[in-house]
């Protein structure tokens, strides 16, 4: 696995080569699924790690599959809409957060 890193720059400024949580990313950024490792999650919320990892897979956020942030919410920027490869999916951020994303340029 990369070493996960905050991208430097302004919002929206995609860093090529640089990995970072779903959850940090901002509208216009786009890359490449490394990896889905649902570590955050509790009970309190209603679903446990392995329920948050299995719904994540089932709705295609599988490792290499691409994605690019298309939209936040108004408030705290929550929750993101994401186009994964051929779908459109929303998500909260704190779900977000499980996922680790290569930004940069887009898989063939």
């Amino acid at each position: 696995m990369n070493t996960i890193s905050t991208r430097p720059g302004a919002a929206g400024a995609a860093t090529e080569g640089v990995v970072v949580r779903l959850s940090e990313a901002s509208v216009g950024d786009a890359g490449v699924i490394l990896e889905v490792r649902a570590e955050h999650s509790s009970t309190a919320h209603g679903v446990g790690v392995e329920e948050l990892q299995r719904r994540l897979l089932e709705f295609g956020f599988v490792e290499g599959a691409n994605i690019e942030v298309i939209h936040e919410g108004a408030i705290g920027r929550d929750p993101i809409a994401v186009r994964l490869d051929d779908m459109r999916v929303a998500l909260r951020r704190r779900d977000a957060e499980d996922v680790y994303v290569l930004l940069g340029k887009p898989a063939p």
